[in-house]
């Protein structure tokens, strides 16, 4: 069957439909008939299902003209999905082509909410087009005679590449993908991608930098002018003094007419002890939304979760509060209205959150973004202009992640065993492993079989074995038992899942969270006040209470920090508050009465300066300084400078940052004057001091205990009999202990470090913005009191001692005194 026959099944169907096909979807078909990989680079909502799933189909119609009366069993299409919670509406989209085309082609999904029963019947009968995860694709390869299940197996599809790109899960995936283009000889690679800063280097680390798959790729973009409107929900009164406590609910009113004008609204929270908190006063409140309001976040039970999106598809629900499980692609056409509370930390967050609204094609997106403080006003205005110059992050791609390599070798080595030599140049064409030496190679081929160097003693850590012919094969039933129950790369701290008495399932918490708790203590979970009482095994029992509470679990992947095109969006955006009122936007504006404030002690610093404030309260002296980087930057940059200080005079300082800027909080005045003599600032020097300043072995040891997991030298425990983080937190601590002072070349170990400067303190930024204030003319003022700048960082710190109320209550106490 020629190209144009198959192009015309598919555009009859789509007219079928009443839907015309765009032009990028015939281009991915074309280019797939063709052979060839690619990049689709399109936005959420747009069609990319179908340019995709349309191809697969008509590669199999043209390969097998009699495909209406014989069906050829076997695995044709993998699938891939970084959230479960899409599977259900990818499997829908492929079922609609493969019926409606008269193919007897199956579907299935493997995720880890598939039943034992469904995996078991899919050993012996595979669907032909599967959708998983990149941990289930794994888990497919440590079973045995893999290479028969995957070797007709013609596309793989890797959704939402952006997300995986840039976390282990990436890593993982561009492992499996060597494999598979090894085994499956007809094997085409494409990725999806919303719109990143480095697409092509995206496409790089997909196929790999020097395959041959990228030199036979595409990289197609959807151009589909998408227009987003921001619109700020401006407070009725402007606070001068803002501070982070109140999560915005003083808008509450201002949001309930946006509720209450469209049919179906998302409210997106960035943590999931907010979306509880928000969804608590809504409905006390406004109890008529009851029954009429749902909440969405990880943390609650599968079932909730999917009778939550199937609501949002019938219309029946008016409001859902949610955090990210709702950002990426779940296809629901009828939401129209998208708030976004609380600043998103990133662009590309908040465009894929705005494009949950109005999510078709052509359609206008409507995102109403509401400030939790005042300064917040000036991330919505820099939102603006994000959209209309369509802003956009990089995503960097990790390299040479050794533990992420050992748990793939260990997972072949407990399939069919793998040689070494067939193996070793798959994993050197891969991004993240293209510069592994032969030396790295041989260390982790010995760290398999005998454990590292100073643990070669004891026999847990050796778990693959060599046989005669040099194949490393895992033969111990228990290693191979314990790995596949350990597969995947995202280590959270453990959860806990809570349960009624009687044994009723209601989601999980963080451990840490629940260790704080005492039998009869009450707190809000997924909607409802619970009594906790008690724990046994590894759930949290509880019942319904009627008692008030204001205890709301809170997760540590709650504080986000700020990428860097957003800090550079912030700058740019706070710089406009000099300009002539005319000139400015509506937020800008709206923030005059807090600017003015600012000024009378001290400026609003311009795009040539670096403000430094200096006050003393009775907390005792306050040194405020002002880069506007993001959290993670500022908590790199005041350790570094509260070091650097220290070698100049004794002095011990509490240091506090938020987005914005930090502070060095001391019991006697450091000299600023000193500081900017001494060239303090400088990148010279920066990374020794940094491990000097930083408590950098704390960090190394908690990220080594994910490394620890990962490489599988740790083990989590078997499913409801979890291992404590506490004792997993300890095992690896002994292990980092004893590679620090006997084996400090371990590959592990060295990573740990590696990891801690490149990824969470972002060394490479924290370079560069101290480079940048090198340039700069330093303002230093020496204030009567705390300006509108530094509130937030004040208040930040007390909220670390005081409890919610006595917060409250300190907080408007102090506003009282700086207003008179």
């Amino acid at each position: 069957m020629s190209q144009k026959d198959l192009f015309h099944i598919a555009e009859n169907w789509f007219q079928e439909q009443d839907w015309k096909p765009f032009p990028f979807q015939k281009e991915s078909w074309k280019a797939f008939l063709d052979g060839k990989h690619g990049l689709l680079n399109a936005p959420t909502g747009s069609g990319k299902t179908y340019a995709l799933w349309f191809p697969i189909v008509l590669n199999y119609i043209k390969n097998n003209p009699d495909y209406k009366t014989k069906h050829k069993k076997g695995l044709k299409a993998i699938w891939i999905t970084p959230l479960r919670a899409l599977s259900q509406e990818i499997k829908q989209s492929a079922e609609r082509i493969t019926q409606d085309l008269e193919t007897q082609m199956t579907v299935g999904i493997r995720t880890g909410d598939t039943s034992t029963k469904e995996r078991a019947k899919m050993r012996t009968n595979m669907p032909d087009l599967l959708i998983t995860t990149p941990e289930s694709l794994q888990l497919l390869l440590s079973s045995k005679n893999y290479a028969k299940t995957f070797k007709d197996c013609s596309a793989i599809v890797v959704d939402e590449w952006h997300e995986l790109l840039g976390t282990k899960r990436g890593v993982q995936m561009e492992l499996g993908l060597s494999r598979l283009k090894t085994i499956c000889k007809e094997l085409r690679i494409w990725g999806i991608s919303a719109t990143i800063g480095n697409l092509e280097q995206a496409r790089e680390v997909l196929l790999g930098p020097t395959s041959p798959e990228l030199e036979n790729s595409v990289l197609v973009k959807a151009n589909l002018n998408k227009k987003i409107t921001v619109k700020s929900v401006i407070p009725k009164q402007m606070e001068t003094f803002p501070w982070r406590g109140h999560l915005g609910l003083h808008l509450l009113d201002q949001v309930v007419p946006i509720i209450n004008n469209s049919k179906t609204t998302l409210l997106f929270t960035n943590t999931r002890s907010q979306c509880e908190i928000w969804f608590q006063k809504i409905l006390e409140k406004y109890p008529e939304f009851a029954g009429e309001m749902a909440m969405h976040h990880g943390s609650i039970n599968k079932e909730t979760r999917l009778w939550v999106e199937q609501a949002i598809r019938n219309e029946s629900l008016k409001a859902v509060v949610c955090t990210s499980s709702l950002d990426l692609g779940v296809d629901f056409a009828p939401v129209e209205t998208v708030i976004q509370i609380g600043g998103p930390k990133g662009v590309a967050r908040f465009l894929q959150r705005a494009g949950r609204s109005g999510h078709r094609p052509g359609k206008e997106s409507v995102i109403h973004f509401l400030p939790t403080h005042a300064i917040e006003l000036v991330e919505a205005s820099a939102m603006q202009k994000a959209v209309q110059n369509s802003a956009v992050e990089d995503r960097i791609p990790y390299l040479n992640s050794f533990d992420v390599l050992i748990q793939y070798l260990t997972t072949l080595a407990v399939s069919d065993g793998f040689y070494p030599d067939e193996i070793y140049p798959e994993i050197k064409q891969t991004f993240c492993y293209q510069a592994i030496s032969e030396e790295q190679w041989q260390w982790l081929l010995n760290f398999l079989v005998m454990g590292s160097q100073s643990l070669k003693s004891y026999d847990e850590y050796k778990k693959v074995e060599v046989e005669e012919d040099g194949k490393f094969k895992v033969n111990s039933r228990a290693v191979a038992m314990r790995h596949r129950f350990q597969i995947g790369t995202i280590v959270g701290d453990a959860t806990i899942s809570v349960r009624y008495q009687k044994g009723g399932y209601i989601g999980s918490i963080e451990e840490y969270f629940i260790s704080k708790l005492s039998p009869g203590d009450v707190f809000t979970f997924a909607g409802r006040n619970l009594e906790f009482i008690r724990i046994k095994g590894m759930a949290a029992h509880v019942r319904n209470s009627s008692k008030r509470t204001n205890k709301v679990p809170s997760w540590m992947g709650g504080r986000l920090s700020f990428s860097a095109k957003m800090s550079e969006l912030l700058r740019q955006e706070l710089y406009t508050a000099e300009l002539e009122f005319d000139e400015q936007s509506e937020e800008i504006q709206a923030l005059q009465p807090m600017f003015n404030k600012q000024r009378e002690e001290s400026i609003v610093p311009q795009p040539h300066q670096f403000l430094i404030e200096t006050f003393k309260t009775r907390d005792g002296y306050h040194h405020m300084f002002y880069p506007f980087e993001g959290r993670a930057i500022h908590e790199g940059m005041s350790s570094l400078l509260a070091y650097r200080i220290s070698l100049l005079a004794p002095i011990t300082c509490s240091l506090a940052f938020n987005d914005y800027g930090f502070e060095l909080l001391s019991d006697r005045e450091i000299n600023i004057q000193e500081i900017l003599d001494n060239n303090l600032f400088t990148p010279e020097y920066m990374l020794s001091d940094l491990q000097k300043s930083l408590n950098s072995n704390e960090m190394a040891r908690r990220k080594f205990r994910d490394i620890a997991v990962i490489s599988g030298m740790v083990f989590t425990g078997y499913p409801e009999k979890g291992v404590k983080m506490k004792h997993l937190q300890s095992s690896s601590e002994l292990l980092f202990d004893v590679f620090r002072d006997f084996e400090d070349d371990n590959l592990l170990y060295q990573q740990a470090y590696t990891e801690t400067f490149e990824h969470q303190l972002e060394e490479g930024r924290l370079r560069l913005a101290l480079e940048r204030i090198g340039e700069q003319e330093i303002v230093w003022r020496k204030c009567s009191q705390p300006t509108p700048l530094s509130f937030p960082i004040i208040t930040d710190r007390l909220r670390e001692k005081l409890s919610n109320e006595k917060l409250a209550d300190r907080i408007k106490r102090m506003v009282n005194k700086l207003t008179k």
